[in-house]
């Protein structure tokens, strides 16, 4: 049940999806309408409630994503969002502000589910991380999810020159470095996109990556059909 007034839209998708050029274009283009609106991304590596993410990825439990099991792992990934909402975005919903979110509970869903084999051990795993975030932890669910679909071909050339965001040195986080996670985490997000009825933007036409101008104008025309006259 929703219990602010304002709106929360998640921009999601795998590595090299363009998730922060296209939450930041969004949150430009609804700033300039007059908008009251606020991004955010996740993890927030530069808060202390992103240590043990930190930890995670930097390998220290493991350097396979395998080594920590995902219920584990996304417990790191919560305290943060649960921080981040407590300090800052509960109030600002409650105002009726619109938050866009560069990755979310969303996040966790493609990259730790992917980790499971077995449609049932993945069902029950996403029924726990909901119950957890929305119902334990009291986050709010997004009032819409954009999944960026860039297929890991793609979105691994995007990436190759890309520094690590966490350290903004050349060493991948475990995550990058093992393809074979990247892969199982985009057919992750395919199945849980389309029983979550997320809002699926293609970003490859005929072999093609869309430019980030045409991949924004197909956001912003689903955002306004949604929401447009009720900003």
């Amino acid at each position: 049940m929703k219990n602010h007034k304002g709106r929360l839209i998640v921009i999601e998708g795998v590595d090299g999806a363009g998730k922060q050029t296209q939450s930041e274009k969004l949150y430009q283009a609804l700033k300039n309408r007059g908008a009251l609106v606020k991004r955010v991304a996740y993890p927030r590596y530069d808060k202390d409630s992103s240590a043990m993410v930190r930890h995670y990825l930097n390998g220290d439990f493991g350097d396979d994503p395998e080594a920590v099991s995902p219920y584990i792992a996304s417990t790191f990934y919560a305290a943060d969002r649960y921080a981040s909402y407590k300090e800052e975005l509960e109030p600002f919903l409650n105002a009726g502000g619109i938050v866009i979110a560069d990755r979310y509970t969303t996040s966790n869903m493609v990259h730790q589910a992917g980790k499971i084999e077995g449609a049932d051990a993945r069902s029950a795993f996403l029924h726990w991380l909901t119950d957890y975030e929305f119902s334990l932890l009291g986050l709010p669910e997004p009032d819409a999810v954009f999944f960026l679909d860039m297929p890991p071909a793609f979105g691994a050339m995007l990436t190759e020159h890309r520094k690590n965001k966490m350290t903004g040195g050349e060493t991948k986080d475990i995550h990058e470095s093992h393809p074979e996670h990247l892969l199982a985490a985009y057919h992750s997000a395919v199945e849980i996109a389309r029983l979550y009825h997320w809002i699926r933007i293609a970003c490859v036409e005929d072999r093609q990556v869309k430019s980030v101008e045409t991949i924004h104008r197909d956001i912003l025309t689903v955002f306004d059909a949604r929401f447009g006259g009720k900003l």
